[in-house]
């Protein structure tokens, strides 16, 4: 089953109830299940080839986290927030999951690392194995500063290779892709709007948290991601960036010190963050999941 299936779950928020959008991909009676989520300003496509590689052993699920992609928008904006996103991927799981024992492997690359970092730390989580994918408790603040201007800009473009160029060029951290794959890269996120406009396909409501930042508002954040990170106890794999500006050398060495000791690989020639598009990148990947602790 090489082909996914859209769904959607209903979820809540404190202003009311949402739809999350998700892809799911091989056998829907497979009790092994992977929940791959994404970035910031991303959305579940990015997995797909992950997915592919990926369906012959899991069920794989892939959200739109709320306000990206097919997913619904939050009334209120403040809300977008990770224990926002944390509550809603444990509606999810519970909707894909048939054995409470088995529980699900994660892969979250940034945004969707912190999401599963998170959740992992709980009692009585359900993830039995963590990839976070070029995120970690120490986040640069200049890189945060950048990501926050980033997604406010109601930028529109009049056709949709202007907006493919667009998206390339502020995704180049991202490494080497072949033009067929930085076409699907921008295809995923760009949407027309009604005027004809091509724009990109989320709510830019999502800025609204990151401008109420304030540096003892970060101090606390990083504070209680580290004592998140101490506290996950299932085996992780931690992907870097070599070129990352989100997640220092130094801060992927003291994670590997610390909580549950991944395992680190860093992928040369990549800064924030690895696609897991190509082949040797995805063979990461199924290693840790599929063939390895």
């Amino acid at each position: 089953m090489s082909e996914a299936r859209l769904k959607s779950v209903q979820c809540s928020s404190p202003s009311g109830l949402h739809r999350m959008a998700y892809k799911e991909w091989g056998d829907p009676l497979n009790p092994k299940v992977l929940v791959c989520v994404h970035g910031v300003t991303r959305v579940a496509d990015d997995f797909d080839h992950l997915a592919r590689a990926l369906c012959d052993e899991y069920r794989v699920v892939c959200p739109d986290v709320v306000g990206r992609g097919r997913s619904g928008r939050l009334r209120d904006p403040e809300h977008y927030t990770v224990p926002q996103y944390v509550a809603d991927m444990v509606t999810l799981i519970a909707r894909v999951t048939h054995d409470d024992e088995l529980g699900v492997h994660w892969f979250g690359t940034s945004m969707g690392g912190l999401i599963g970092m998170i959740l992992a730390s709980l009692d009585d989580t359900p993830i039995r194995k963590l990839v976070v994918n070029d995120i970690g408790p120490v986040l640069n603040g200049e890189a945060i500063a950048r990501i926050g201007e980033y997604i406010g800009q109601d930028i529109r473009f009049p056709d949709f290779d202007t907006g493919a160029a667009y998206v390339k060029a502020v995704s180049m951290s991202f490494g080497p892709h072949t033009e067929e794959e930085w076409f699907k890269l921008a295809n995923d996120v760009l949407r027309q709007d009604q005027d004809g406009q091509w724009v990109r396909h989320y709510d830019l409501g999502l800025a609204q948290p990151f401008r109420a930042i304030t540096p003892e508002r970060a101090a606390g954040d990083e504070a209680a991601l580290w004592a998140a990170w101490d506290a996950i106890r299932c085996p992780t794999l931690l992907v870097r960036g070599e070129e990352s500006d989100l997640l220092s050398h130094a801060t992927a060495l003291e994670m590997c010190a610390r909580g549950p000791k991944p395992r680190l690989v860093e992928i040369p020639g990549v800064g924030h963050a690895p696609t897991f598009v190509r082949a040797d990148q995805i063979a990461i990947a199924r290693e840790f999941l599929v063939g390895g602790a």
